[in-house]
């Protein structure tokens, strides 16, 4: 996908070049990049810099805060791969950043990464200083205890339960949604005088693709390869977790998944070719293979 290629191109240097120094420790610094320049596909930012798009600001207003929403993406895994956590070994197709260095130094280079998050919302450049508060609102909200976090922490809850598809897609919304629903609404508050109307069709968009991504990670997990996904096949399955397939069926789950698809495209009939990345974004969240 060409728009996705150039959007990790650009972010990728991007977060290199700002996370170049800065830290107190050597090592902690070592550990935020690994952390964050490891690879992974960008969706989240390039969501951001497809929404600014959508309403024809310009790509370069948007790609700091895209960076930053990275960032939070880029924190939010390392904990989750922490013994404590999900206890994984492999993310990305390496070894997570706690096998890599070590479990405090893990923990303490995902406190930064958040910390530094906001920093950077906080001197985007050719955004608005009350759009910048907006954002650094939107973010805080999606990635603590109403957002993330709390979806994060209703799942290890969760582990070994039935749960029904209400109560699963409530996990998702917060989990993974939350995030994938701020990337897309930052976005739109980088373009002055976004209006309500507006805000509120992509924010529905955001909604159905925060649910889809999760539909195909919960189907991936069962159908693809450890060395394609870049983490281990079938960990879900084999903690207990409740997901979309299990729920559902495979075949269920994939009907589920179109459903998501056609709403979030919908959400878009109102806008013009401007939209089409976010429209080739979300046909990339449910056909990708890792």
């Amino acid at each position: 996908m060409d728009f996705l290629e150039t959007c990790r191109s650009r972010v990728d240097a991007e977060l290199d070049r700002r996370i170049a120094s800065g830290s107190a420790s050597e090592r902690l610094q070592e550990a935020m990049r690994y952390s964050v320049l490891g690879g992974g596909k960008r969706i989240r930012p390039a969501l951001t810099l497809a929404a600014a798009s959508a309403l024809g600001q310009s790509a370069d207003a948007a790609l700091v805060p895209a960076c930053a929403i990275e960032l939070i993406h880029a924190y939010s895994l390392v904990h989750d791969d922490l013994p404590a956590m999900d206890n994984d070994e492999l993310r990305r197709g390496r070894p997570t950043a706690h096998i890599a260095f070590d479990e405090a130094t893990a923990i303490l280079a995902g406190d930064a990464l958040q910390a530094l998050a906001f920093e950077w919302l906080t001197e985007a450049p050719g955004v608005a200083a009350s759009a910048r508060l907006a954002m650094i609102q939107e973010l805080a909200r999606a990635s603590g205890h109403s957002g993330m976090v709390g979806g994060q922490a209703i799942d290890l809850e969760s582990v070994g339960k039935s749960l029904t598809l209400a109560q699963l897609e409530t996990m998702h919304r917060h989990k993974t949604g939350a995030l994938i629903e701020a990337s897309v609404r930052i976005g739109a508050l980088t373009a002055p005088g976004v209006s309500e109307l507006s805000l509120n069709a992509l924010t529905r968009y955001a909604k159905a693709l925060g649910l889809a991504f999760q539909v195909q990670d919960d189907l991936l997990d069962i159908e693809g390869d450890t060395e394609t996904i870049g983490k281990p096949q079938g960990s879900d399955v084999a903690r207990a977790k409740p997901t979309y397939p299990a729920l559902l069926g495979p075949k269920g789950a994939r009907e589920h998944l179109s459903s998501l698809l056609s709403n979030a495209l919908q959400s878009l009939q109102d806008f013009g070719p401007e939209a089409d990345p976010l429209r080739a974004m979300a046909d990339y969240v449910v056909t990708r293979t890792h």
